[in-house]
């Protein structure tokens, strides 16, 4: 039987309180390009969430290592990526999540950041999730594109078998033939009753492996699913923010621009504002 997180304790990240009925942001960049460009866009957000009193988590990826291409840029790995995401942690006070994709990043990568992220692809890897929950550090795992909500208690378990309770799950939509995604809202309910629940707004429009060795997407359509899922009840929102999808190194097709940001979020509190006071 799942768990009901419905009467479970809200739980801390850096200063975001997960699942405390106030919506709190994930956002940044696929992959840090440079240090001064996630750097530029962790400011630029932070300056924009603190404005709206969103709580916010800093995203960015030391290695993108499921690319569809070997020709496709991944990051500047474990160490120098990490190390990176360290400073920006520091100088901004921001929590920061990353992707680990072996158990062996796990403990090099919880030392710089504060949420380690399980991707999709990897949410069954049982080595993996405990290696994360060992850690101590909040996890975020994105439920995958092939997976059914409902069984997405057993990589939770995973985690939990470790003693970590600070695990939330992201929705990031579902296999729909080829190269494409749909998002089946009642996710959100049925897995908000196991964990904390997150939506991904960028990649749920992504189009796998959908251009020459690239993925496409439809980002025009970021903001009709993200009202949706607010609407439908979620404790946090993930966005991939570029200032500049068109040149961006991973999944630009997919991201939400930058300057689209502030309007977006300021609808979704609306109507958070709106659901809560039925």
């Amino acid at each position: 039987m799942a768990q009901s997180f419905e009467s479970g304790a809200p739980f801390e990240v850096g200063p975001v309180q997960v699942s405390a009925g106030k919506l709190f942001l994930i956002a940044g960049p696929c992959v840090i390009e440079s240090e001064a460009h996630a750097r530029r866009m962790a400011e630029a957000i932070q300056r924009i969430t603190a404005d709206l009193g969103v709580p916010y988590i800093f995203k960015a990826s030391y290695d993108k290592a499921n690319r569809t291409s070997v020709r496709s840029f991944r990051g500047p790995g474990l160490i120098e990526g990490t190390s990176i995401l360290g400073r920006i942690a520091k100088d901004t006070g921001l929590p920061v999540l990353t992707d680990v994709h072996e158990p062996g990043h796990c403990e090099v990568a919880a030392e710089a950041v504060d949420v380690l992220q399980i991707p999709a692809f990897l949410c069954r890897q049982t080595d993996l999730l405990v290696a994360a929950g060992r850690t101590g550090r909040a996890i975020n795992i994105k439920k995958g594109q092939f997976v059914a909500p409902r069984d997405m208690t057993h990589p939770l378990e995973k985690v939990r078998s470790t003693g970590n309770e600070r695990v939330f799950l992201t929705e990031r939509g579902a296999t729909f033939g080829y190269n494409n995604l749909v998002v089946d809202f009642r996710s959100l309910a049925i897995m908000r009753k196991m964990a904390p629940v997150v939506f991904d707004g960028t990649h749920s429009v992504q189009q796998p492996s959908a251009s020459d060795g690239v993925s496409g997407g439809q980002p025009e359509f970021i903001p009709l699913l993200a009202r949706a899922a607010v609407a439908a009840g979620i404790d946090g929102l993930f966005l991939e923010v570029h200032d500049d999808p068109a040149n961006a190194k991973s999944d630009g097709a997919n991201a939400l621009r930058l300057d689209l940001l502030k309007p977006l979020l300021e609808k979704l509190l609306a109507i958070q504002n709106a659901a809560f006071s039925f």
